[in-house]
């Protein structure tokens, strides 16, 4: 069984950073495309960075120039460091990974994690 935990959320002021880390456990063979979502109260879930195995990346518009998508495929982890953070950036934040395990290729989801932005 395959496991994305998510954890670095929290609560921070305007202007501040966190950084979010996604690991993957469990019996796989490896890692393909990982990504970055978030969903805002009554909002849909959207994309904001994702990163492929060799590390090219693509960022949502309202994220460019402020976070940064990277990943270690020795350790299975993905970062996201998050600068210059706004309020309009508080929501549940959620890995996701594209897995190679025994029954072929899934995608799988973490459970997500808290970043709220205080004004």
């Amino acid at each position: 069984q395959v496991q994305l935990v998510e954890s670095g959320g929290g609560l921070v002021q305007a202007g501040g950073t966190l950084t979010l880390s996604c690991i993957v456990s469990g019996r796989f063979f490896g890692t393909n495309a990982m990504a970055w979502y978030r969903q805002a109260p009554g909002k849909q879930r959207e994309l904001v960075a994702d990163i492929t195995r060799n590390g090219n990346t693509n960022y949502a518009d309202f994220v460019k120039g402020r976070f940064t998508i990277s990943r270690d495929n020795v350790r299975n982890t993905m970062y996201l460091q998050m600068n210059s953070l706004k309020p309009e950036d508080t929501a549940v934040y959620y890995c996701k990974a594209a897995i190679f395990w025994a029954g072929g290729l899934d995608d799988y989801w973490g459970q997500g994690t808290q970043v709220t932005v205080s004004s």
